[in-house]
């Protein structure tokens, strides 16, 4: 009797390295905190407005658990969290006195791409990386 593949977890995919996606999905965060709470004298010049950065950002990640996770729960579950933790990092710059403030229309941004993101779970690009992981 051979045992079953043991699951990551029950909303994940069936990936071959699922540690490998959920960090390097988890590293995006880190690098979205951190970005957000670092003085803007420190981060690089980029020439798109900031609102398309994070609208662009925050469509990644959710996009990204579109990837990861299976269940539609685990979607809307991780989706409220990114507008949250987006809301929560606006609230966090205007408080550290780094020479960032609240911007609610960062908020929105946050939030469009975050539903953005979502979205990509309707269209066939929803397992893109469980194809990708099957191949390697």
């Amino acid at each position: 009797m051979s045992a079953s593949p043991r699951r990551f977890g029950r909303s994940f995919k069936p990936f071959k390295r699922p540690w490998l996606w959920a960090g390097l999905w988890i590293l995006a965060i880190a690098c979205v905190v951190v970005g957000s709470l670092l003085p803007s004298s420190d981060l690089p010049s980029v020439k798109v407005n900031d609102k398309v950065e994070h609208f662009v950002a925050y469509a990644v990640l959710s996009a990204g658990a579109v990837q990861l996770f299976a269940r539609r729960l685990s979607w809307g579950f991780v989706c409220v969290l990114l507008v949250l933790m987006g809301i929560g990092l606006e609230v966090l710059q205007a408080q550290m006195g780094l020479g960032r403030m609240l911007d609610r229309n960062d908020a929105l941004a946050n939030t469009i791409g975050v539903l953005i993101g979502l979205a990509t779970a309707m269209t066939p690009l929803r397992d893109v990386l469980l194809r990708f992981d099957r191949r390697l």
